[in-house]
């Protein structure tokens, strides 16, 4: 992979995360300001609590989506960036395009689908 090609994945990444943290960042000030007294009944206080999971959870996603883009930075810095740690081919630009963070090429991520597939 070419020099521009690099630089142009680390930039997707680095707003990606950018993005990533800036969310992280609203959802932690809207978060603290959650008050249950301000709530008038039960019904009010479990729909509130049910969406605050959601969110939560929508950020341990995006805490593990984080993490996958700090490997893929580090793989441009050591640069095994673009090559499939299966089987070290080359993983096509439309893939890495698609999503930047793949450790895989396509034919391996099919085979490992196919095995999860198959154990339920």
């Amino acid at each position: 992979m070419n020099q521009k090609d690099l630089k142009r994945f680390k930039k997707m990444l680095e707003d990606s995360k950018d993005a990533l943290l800036q969310s992280a960042k609203k959802t932690m000030m809207e978060e603290s300001n959650f008050d249950t007294d301000d709530l008038p009944d039960e019904i009010d206080l479990a729909s509130s609590e049910y969406a605050q999971s959601m969110v939560f959870r929508l950020r341990d996603r995006e805490k593990f989506l984080l993490k996958k883009i700090e490997k893929a930075l580090q793989r441009i810095e050591d640069g095994t960036f673009g090559i499939c740690e299966r089987c070290d081919e080359e993983i096509s630009p439309k893939r890495l395009e698609a999503r930047p963070v793949t450790t895989l090429c396509i034919r391996c991520k099919e085979e490992q689908e196919k095995k999860e597939k198959s154990y339920g």
